[in-house]
């Protein structure tokens, strides 16, 4: 009986979850991911702004941003290197914990400088703080996959990151503008430093697989040998794919250091401009680090299939380049080779789910705003409370919906059910765009514009239907974003973590960055109500997509013989 109610799904199930040492960690190190993303991308440019550094030069800032949406770049680094003195903090934790602490350095000596006279280290600090942030976000996700259990499920671990990330956001924004407003920014930045430094200092202690005396080790290094067994690829195949990857994410990662040299070197009225990098290059980085790889290790993975260029016999071990290689090999070229070979032509489809899964929102945040304050001529306040706080709040909850749903109807049906809703919230702003009676109407009837009268000062009927909106848009988003995370980690092979989920989380940023430039034309040209019955549209795609997942899913379940292919990710 007690083992019946152990495996019983629902709230009992995330309960215990929560109780796991796991879990409390995974909500400190969703914290730290969310903390310096805000106070980097967001609360600087209040501080800058303050202080009256000109709009010109604060344009540097945004390039900081390049360090989260290509961060897949160095992830093969953070795969397979352990960092000589750190590695006995364990796989991930030796790049984890030295971020998080670096971090809260640089927030404190951020403190301690004046923005207008010390720009220079300023700006400086802010890049490496930036580029520390997004590898910390690296580790931090390959370790929610491989920490995964039976008690701290996948699909916990991931809601409850998400949860942390969330909170952090409305403490290094929303909450930051109001300390500062009365400690001033200095002394702001240093609480936030503080707080990552005592993140980083309970890290040291969360559990972790480590270096040097573990199955995973023993895999990497078998990886290696494996390579010269009969039955795989010749070497001089593979020596021909790793130089043809090689040279493209070389030229990829030449190109966005150019364009921040430039940033940071070039007179101001030289410098190129971050947005127009993204969507003039970044299509074509794309391209060069995911696509035409994939395309390779596609044509590999079917050179072995088809038993074409393989050893007849075991070679004898590399050495010198040839060992160098394989190294190489098996941190760039091998997580794509595995992950192509793994999933076949249903890649295509699951590129399709990354691509427009999240569209919606990615594009639409960077228009919240000029909606609100432009269209709807809200003032500063009462957007503040509607997205800033009402708004975290019914997304956290949201998250733990999502959660809930996750344990009792499982992974695609709780990612299928929440790209509906996301999608259909969109209709709930067309109607906002043409007057929002309709939403004014359902706040009326269920009391909810009663509550909101009762907020001091800026309580109003035009409030209540603002932040009713924002309600179930963002329970909507907490519920998708929950199974999405969970969904995209348990696609991904342990043995590749870090590299894989790099990638694809990659891929859903950019997407949004590069649509923003086609819907701010199409705002312009046919107004709010056409760009929110289109973002519908594209959101009930994600949703057929959704379904062609898992069908897939299913079927690939019923071929292994697995009942339940939800339940962990990909060896």
């Amino acid at each position: 009986m007690a083992e019946a109610r152990a495996g019983k799904p629902g709230w009992g199930v995330v309960l215990r979850a929560m109780g796991q040492r796991k879990t409390g960690y995974m909500a400190l190190f969703g914290f730290a991911s969310g903390l310096p993303f805000a106070l980097f991308l967001g609360t600087l440019y209040a501080w800058l702004s303050e202080a009256e550094v000109d709009l010109e030069t604060m344009g540097v800032f945004s390039l900081i941003g390049l360090s989260y949406a290509f961060q897949f770049l160095w992830s093969p680094l953070i795969d397979k290197v352990n960092i000589a003195g750190f590695s006995r903090l364990g796989r991930r934790k030796q790049w984890m914990v030295p971020a998080q602490l670096l971090l809260g350095a640089i927030l404190v000596t951020l403190s301690l400088l004046d923005p207008v006279s010390q720009l220079g280290w300023f700006s400086l600090l802010a890049g490496i703080g930036a580029f520390a942030s997004a590898t910390q976000d690296i580790a931090i996700n390959a370790w929610r996959i491989d920490v995964a259990d039976e008690k701290a499920t996948l699909d916990i671990l991931s809601t409850v990151y998400q949860m942390g990330y969330r909170l952090a956001a409305l403490v290094g924004g929303a909450f930051g503008l109001i300390i500062a407003a009365r400690i001033g920014w200095p002394e702001t930045y240093a609480l936030m430093g503080a707080i990552l430094l005592g993140i980083g200092t309970l890290g040291l202690f969360a559990p972790d697989t480590r270096v040097g005396d573990l199955a995973e080790d023993a895999a990497s290094d078998a990886q290696i040998l494996a390579l010269r067994q009969a039955g795989e690829l010749r070497p001089e195949v593979r020596a021909r794919a790793l130089v043809a990857v090689g040279v493209l994410w070389a030229a990829a990662i030449g190109v966005v250091l150019a364009f921040m040299v430039m940033s940071l070197a070039f007179p101001p009225d030289q410098r190129p401009n971050p947005t127009e990098f993204t969507l003039n290059y970044g299509p074509w980085i794309i391209v060069a680090t995911v696509v035409v790889p994939a395309l390779i290790a596609g044509w590999l993975a079917g050179q072995k299939r088809d038993g074409t260029n393989l050893l007849a016999e075991d070679a004898p071990p590399a050495s010198g380049a040839g060992f160098a290689m394989d190294h190489l090999y098996r941190a760039l070229v091998l997580p794509l080779v595995e992950f192509v070979g793994r999933i076949g032509w249903s890649l295509v489809l699951i590129l399709a789910l990354v691509l427009t899964y999240r569209i919606c929102d990615a594009i639409w945040g960077t228009f919240a705003y000029p909606f609100y304050l432009g269209e709807l001529e809200y003032t500063n306040d009462e957007v503040a409370f509607a997205s800033k706080f009402f708004g975290v709040g019914a997304i956290i909850a949201g998250l733990a919906l999502g959660g809930y749903l996750l344990t009792v109807l499982g992974r695609m049906a709780t990612l299928t059910l929440g790209a509906l809703l996301a999608a259909l919230t969109n209709l709930l702003y067309a109607d906002l765009a043409i007057g929002g009676a309709r939403m004014q109407a359902a706040s009326d009837a269920v009391g909810f514009t009663w509550l909101i009268m009762q907020v001091p000062v800026i309580g109003s009927p035009a409030l209540a239907k603002l932040t009713f909106t924002v309600m179930f848009e963002n329970l909507a988003i907490g519920i998708a974003g929950a199974a999405y995370v969970a969904w995209l980690s348990s696609i991904v092979s342990k043995q590749y973590s870090a590299v894989q989920y790099a990638l694809l989380s990659s891929l859903t940023m950019l997407v949004g960055t590069l649509g923003r430039g086609a819907l701010g034309e199409m705002i312009e040209d046919q107004g709010y109500y056409d760009v929110f019955v289109l973002t519908t549209l594209i959101g009930l795609v994600a949703v057929a997509l959704c379904i062609a997942e898992w069908v897939r899913q299913a079927r690939a379940g019923r071929t292994s013989g697995v009942v339940t292919p939800e339940a962990a990710p990909a060896e």
